[in-house]
């Protein structure tokens, strides 16, 4: 993931290049980053992850998003504005929904890393989740056909959850009942 602009902007300076640009752009502490294109396999993943998880999701209060929608962070104890883009959100509290974002925070966001974005979903994005509450967060490395599962513990803290590599089944600690094989995962 790279910057932008090497120097900060405000919100409003954002919103005026959004307006004029189709690039994915996130807004984390007045610095501005651009998402990389998702890649081939990337997309694959993508579609296989968001197929189950629609299919687990029928019935129940929650609704998933994929990338491009915004997501601005938004709780009672931290300020500041930022605005992100997971490539898939879960979201049960529907209170933030706007036309143009969901304000407030998701409850599962999943990354798919991509080579040039690795420390912004591995550090940044982790230690943003986790400070604003998101209660699981997947990070799955195409480059090493593993899935990271960390869930928010008493502490407000990630702890890791699930991880596999190559093989076997992660599941979800917040969607009680939810396994995908990482064979499905990242099939082609």
């Amino acid at each position: 993931m790279h910057l932008y602009r090497n120097d900060s902007m405000t919100l409003d300076e954002y919103f005026q290049i959004r307006e004029n640009s189709d690039v994915l752009l996130e807004y984390i502490d007045g610095f501005v980053y651009m998402s990389p294109s998702p890649s081939t396999k990337h997309q694959r993943i993508t579609r296989n992850l968001e197929f189950k998880l629609v299919n687990f999701l029928e019935g129940k209060p929650c609704e998933l998003f994929h990338a491009p929608y915004d997501i601005e962070l938004r709780n009672e104890v931290l300020e500041g504005t930022k605005i992100v883009i997971p490539d898939i959100s879960i979201i049960c509290n529907k209170s933030g929904f706007t036309e143009a974002r969901y304000v407030g925070v998701p409850d599962l966001i999943i990354e798919i890393l991509s080579p040039s974005n690795q420390s912004h979903d591995l550090i940044t994005k982790l230690n943003l989740y986790m400070n604003y509450g998101v209660k699981e967060y997947w990070i799955v490395n195409p480059m090493l056909d593993a899935v990271s599962v960390y869930a928010l513990n008493d502490k407000n803290m990630y702890e890791q959850h699930d991880m596999q590599i190559d093989k076997g089944e992660v599941t979800s600690k917040l969607l009680e009942g939810f396994r995908i094989d990482l064979a499905y995962i990242f099939k082609n």
